[in-house]
């Protein structure tokens, strides 16, 4: 008997004739608590809709409102290789040809006659500063021409094989793009230094740098970002390795020295510098 009460109860409590309540609930009252929610959900999603409306009316389609960056750009290398190592053998075409491939394919865009086409000859040494005109905007932006002929011995142009089959290997240092930064005071441009780590010093051999003195041209900056200047062309430093110790790890670290850009966090190691390991095996 109690088993049957208790299965009555939940038969009543699901549907019960003699209320005409479902769930404990008329039609009514299930009435009135859908209209409730569906008119709170409603309210929601309209307060929602309307804080993203006000949200987008403060955006920038060319330029971040906020900008939260690092004073100091990073730094990175091509070809960056595994883990930021370079090891080949310079006997051995297979260890070293996807180098020049990353190489062949990243030097592409700055191909004198696409530059010449896209890009805007500019006036060096100077920032190429291009304002707004009140609210009309000067949008797209031009961008400053980098042929790729300006890296000289490491252009790929007169060494197709930019030194890797003679063990004189170009690595290529970029900075990171940063909207709005004017990384020099004083008419300075910020150059590129590398050097050896301490127990490598020895085995570094000669360094060159293309362009002269491994200068960042101020006439590339500032960046105005991606939408704003479709055709930007970040500037390159190549270093050329001239007489690197053969069959030896040899740690590189390279900086950016500018009078407006602050050295690096020891917590960040691709703030203002880069370090990587170059091995160039030989056989002889």
């Amino acid at each position: 008997m109690a088993k049957d009460d208790k299965k009555n109860a939940w038969k009543e409590f699901f549907w019960n004739p003699r209320t005409r309540e479902f769930c404990g609930r008329t039609a009514s009252s299930w009435g009135l608590i859908l209209l409730f929610y569906l008119a709170f959900y409603i309210f929601l999603a309209g307060l929602f809709a309307l804080t993203m409306y006000v949200m987008l009316q403060t955006l920038d389609d060319h330029r971040p409102t906020y900008q939260d960056r690092l004073s100091t750009p990073g730094m990175m290398i091509r070809p960056k290789g595994e883990q930021l190592e370079i090891v080949y053998t310079m006997e051995y075409t297979e260890t070293w040809e996807r180098y020049v491939q990353a190489l062949n394919n990243f030097l592409s865009p700055y191909n004198d006659s696409v530059q010449a086409q896209k890009n805007y000859e500019c006036k060096p040494d100077q920032y190429f500063i291009q304002e707004d005109s009140g609210s009309l905007k000067n949008f797209p932006k031009r961008s400053c021409q980098f042929k790729r002929s300006i890296l000289e011995d490491c252009s790929g142009i007169t060494d197709r094989y930019y030194g890797y089959d003679e063990g004189k290997p170009c690595i290529f240092i970029k900075l990171n793009r940063v909207i709005g930064l004017l990384p020099a005071r004083d008419g300075q441009p910020p150059y590129v230094t590398c050097g050896a780590k301490a127990d490598d010093s020895d085995k570094l051999g000669e360094l060159v740098y293309f362009p002269p003195n491994g200068t960042f041209n101020l006439m590339y900056y500032p960046y105005y970002g991606k939408k704003a200047q479709v055709n930007y062309s970040q500037p390159l430093v190549a270093i050329k390795f001239l007489n690197i110790t053969m069959n030896e790890d040899v740690n590189v670290e390279c900086r950016i020295n500018a009078n407006n850009i602050p050295e690096g966090s020891e917590r960040d190691k691709f703030a203002g510098r880069i370090s990587f390991k170059l091995r160039i095996n030989s056989r002889d």
